[in-house]
């Protein structure tokens, strides 16, 4: 593939060749469209359409758009985003041809200034961050506004469960990173990522494709599209299973995406979605740095006791079984509206999650189930058709949802007593309107207001007057010790949040294919109800609620319902784009002066001490992607990102660094065509230097390097087969860590990277 310029240096050219009800129900509905995709493929022939971009001034339209000799959905958003005065970027399903697995630390690996680190093995639960926010969960919840067709998978409080995203079944990914997502109506400083999927006018006709190998590792993918007049409809099932390169390492996934369009009138276009997710996973857990250089395939035990003390600590995957399960439905609907140069896009959705989390003992067992109905309205003026971004544009994006939560005890991996059950609610609240206003010819500004209202509610149902406690004994950690009880108390709260965010953003072009663009900006994101409310004083080998063992009747709160304020943040950024003969630049650098940062906490042992406000933190960071087509057949990308997050004068911490933000990532690759049909690339993901696991940096994790070597070959112009060879080196590594306050050299916070895989794929097109 060749690598082309664009926003964030990651695009190509296309290649030559156990559930709830309502989970059943939704997978029904689903499977149901199947049959009318199938016919519409076969009564049409290939367009392409705008899909679901969120571009400012994007629009559903089923027309085909030919922009530059090609009909494609990632010209006409490419065009938009480049326009931006910020990070964007772009990935296209093309990029990863040839890759199997593919999931989102996949996709965004050629992304400059989104940083993914894998932290249960190649499955679907990596941590991603932008700009360093949302940075210190385990796992991430927050920090990002994830979308699919523009609504979001996030539910009403922020949250989101990255593993419902999948790169795998969208057409083309966009990436907001910092305040340009505010025009999405997020309210994040770290950005916004849009799955776009395909559609049945983009994607005509059948896709059938097969892959597998190593770590028991098998895919399989069905598609169905096609166009038939003034509708379209497409259908993607796709099912993944692996037994995990860890002991205890199993992950399951299976999905199903559909949607149909119509052209009701020559103005107004509309677009129905319905999607199901059904996730599940095994947490392998973290190790110790011995046991990760000398056995990264095992899981660990637990703390040992040396002369009545515990050394090593850490979670007792092997007792507890840690493990997510996650099945999400999605529904909504998209329709837009033109009139001259006025554009009215008006999107309603309705999301079902149900989770169930099994911590380690000293968390429990997690379950949450409910229901979220987002609403986004959106007007543009464009009275120029020649410019990339509406005149003026607004957005309006409210977010409304309550789940049900419950906690149980986790006795030895089963489902002990229930000692917590919630009502969440919550709201989100944004509107934004900006100006993208001609200055000259070359000069565009663009001021901007974000205003963003948020509610978190917390209902304590739980009833008893006391909460249940077990525990096991430290010297033998398979025996239980008597259980125990503590004071229930009260875990309601009823917290509100507003912010005001401003932004102003300027782009020159000096020459037709340079941009330089600079930006000054606030950002407003409000705590979520995984930060409102933790489970706290647990032990590897105890409950929440019971810090001592050995002390059924120790008097300790299993739950700490902190009063956080929101994290805001003021940015400067600059950047330029541009082209120099065969090379493509996009680079820009970010500083923010960052208040009550929101800090998810862990003690010595791993368990979770809750969510604090950090005084002031200071995040600077560069982002640099170059891409270059050599020759005909020779073409490569890199991408880098530089990371400084720091504590800012902080009492306890100083000016140390953000526990678990690398300081450098680089990707890269190159590709060589042989002949039209073969072509290999080597890839190579490169973290230099240490990165701290505790916010005190007094310990670290060592850097690594990985390098990927595949090949693709089109059998004829509708068959391809590819093979993939990962970490050919076997490097011993590991991809992640836990992030703690304080950790101790001997504690289990490292998460091993896989080891050499081998892996094969078909696909067939007609």
């Amino acid at each position: 593939m060749t690598i082309r310029a664009h926003s964030g240096g990651h695009s190509s050219r296309k290649p030559q060749g156990g559930r709830t009800t309502a989970g059943r129900k939704a997978a029904g509905t689903a499977l149901a469209g199947l049959a009318a995709a199938a016919s519409l493929a076969v009564l049409a022939p290939p367009q392409a359409a705008h899909a679901q971009s969120a571009a400012p001034g994007a629009a559903v339209v089923l027309a085909p758009v030919t922009v530059e000799g090609r009909a494609s959905a990632e010209a006409v958003a490419r065009k938009r985003l480049e326009a931006i005065p910020g990070g964007t970027g772009l990935v296209v399903e093309e990029d990863l041809a040839g890759k199997a697995n593919v999931t989102v630390s996949d996709a965004l690996a050629g992304v400059p200034g989104v940083v993914v680190q894998n932290f249960f093995g190649g499955n679907d639960q990596p941590r991603i961050q932008i700009r360093g926010s949302g940075l210190q969960q385990n796992p991430v919840e927050r920090g990002i506004l994830a979308l699919q067709n523009g609504l979001p998978l996030n539910r009403a409080d922020g949250s989101y469960i990255v593993g419902l995203a999948n790169p795998r079944q969208a057409e083309i990914t966009e990436i907001y990173r910092g305040y340009t997502a505010n025009r999405l109506g997020a309210s994040v400083l770290g950005g916004a990522i849009n799955f776009v999927s395909p559609t049945g006018s983009s994607a005509p006709g059948f896709l059938l494709g097969v892959e597998g190998g190593s770590f028991g590792q098998l895919n399989s993918t069905a598609q169905a599209g096609g166009r038939a007049g003034t509708l379209d409809g497409l259908i993607q099932l796709q099912r993944s299973r692996r037994d995990g390169f860890r002991d205890y390492n199993s992950s399951e996934r299976t999905g199903i995406d559909a949607n149909a369009g119509a052209e009701l009138t020559e103005n107004v276009t509309t677009r129905f979605f319905a999607g199901y997710t059904d996730l599940s996973f095994d947490v392998a857990g973290p190790l110790t740095k011995s046991l990760l250089k000398s056995n990264p395939e095992r899981v660990f035990t637990g703390p040992t006791l040396v002369n009545g003390v515990a050394t090593n600590p850490g979670p007792n995957v092997v007792r507890d079984r840690p493990r997510r399960e996650a099945r999400q439905f999605r529904v909504g609907n998209r329709t837009t509206a033109t009139f001259g140069p006025h554009l009215i896009d008006l999107a309603l959705g309705y999301t079902h999650t149900d989770d169930t989390f099994r911590f380690p003992i000293s968390s429990g067992i997690r379950k949450t189930e409910g229901g979220d109905v987002t609403a986004v309205a959106r007007y543009a003026y464009s009275p120029d058709p020649s410019q990339p971004l509406p005149l003026f544009e607004t957005t309006l994006r409210y977010v409304v949802g309550s789940a049900d939560r419950e906690d149980y005890l986790n006795n030895a991996g089963r489902q002990g007593a229930l000692f917590g059950r919630s009502r969440l609610d919550a709201t989100t609240l944004a509107i934004h309107s900006g100006l993208n206003l001609p200055v000259g010819a070359d000069v565009t500004l663009s001021p901007g207001l974000t205003i963003a209202h948020a509610t978190r509610k917390n209902e304590d149902r739980f009833g008893a007057a006391r909460r249940p406690t077990i525990a096991f004994n430290p010297a033998n950690p398979s025996v239980a010790l008597p259980a125990g009880s503590i004071p229930a108390g009260n875990t309601s709260y009823d917290r509100g949040y507003d912010g005001f965010s401003p932004s102003l953003g300027v782009s020159w072009k000096p020459l037709p294919d340079h941009t330089l663009f600079a930006a000054v900006s606030r950002s407003f994101e409000p705590p979520t109800h995984d930060d409102l409310i933790a489970t706290v004083n647990g032990t590897p080998n105890s409950s929440a609620g019971r810090p001592n063992p050995p002390q059924p009747a120790f008097v300790s709160s299993a739950f700490r319902t902190p009063d956080l304020k929101a994290q805001t943040a003021t940015t400067v950024e600059a950047g330029w784009r541009g082209r120099l003969g065969p090379l493509a630049v996009d680079a820009g650098t970010y500083y923010s002066w960052v208040r009550n940062e929101l800090l998810s906490l862990r003690d010595v042992t791993g368990a979770s001490l809750g969510a604090v406000n950090a005084d002031e933190t200071r995040h600077l960071g560069a982002e640099l992607g170059l891409s270059a087509s050599l020759t005909d057949s020779l073409s490569g990308r890199v991408a880098y990102s530089f990371q400084d997050f720091r504590f800012h004068d902080d009492p306890v911490r100083g000016d140390n660094r953000l526990a678990g933000a690398p300081r450098h990532v680089i990707n890269a690759t190159a590709r060589y065509a042989i002949t039209p049909a073969l072509a290999v690339q080597a890839e190579v993901d490169w973290y230099p230097g240490k990165t701290p696991v505790d916010n005190m940096n007094s310990v670290y994790t060592d850097g690594y390097a990985t390098v990927d070597l595949r090949a693709t070959y089109d059998v004829t112009d509708h068959v391809s087969v590819y093979g993939e060879a990962r970490n050919i080196f076997d490097k011993t590594y590991a991809s992640s860590t836990l992030i703690v306050d304080q950790a101790s050299p001997t504690q289990a916070v490292y998460l091993p990277g896989d080891g050499r895989a081998i892996y094969a794929g078909l696909k067939a097109r007609f």
